[in-house]
């Protein structure tokens, strides 16, 4: 498997948990249990979108 092969996997899994997440805080009742899950969710979808950008750039010079 390729670098950005598993970059796009982990994007992937990222994404769905981002998903379950966003989910969860919908169906939660406590507003601080709401704004932690949607806080987390937003954390996994910026960690999904640099795993996908590093196998996309793989081998250019960031320079």
């Amino acid at each position: 498997m390729s670098v950005s092969d598993e970059s796009g996997s982990r994007s992937r899994r990222l994404r769905a948990r981002a998903q379950e997440m966003e989910q969860a805080a919908e169906r939660a009742t406590d507003p601080a249990k709401r704004r932690r899950l949607k806080e987390e969710a937003r954390l996994l979808k910026e960690r999904s979108e640099r795993a996908s950008g590093l196998g996309s750039r793989e081998g250019i010079d960031p320079t």
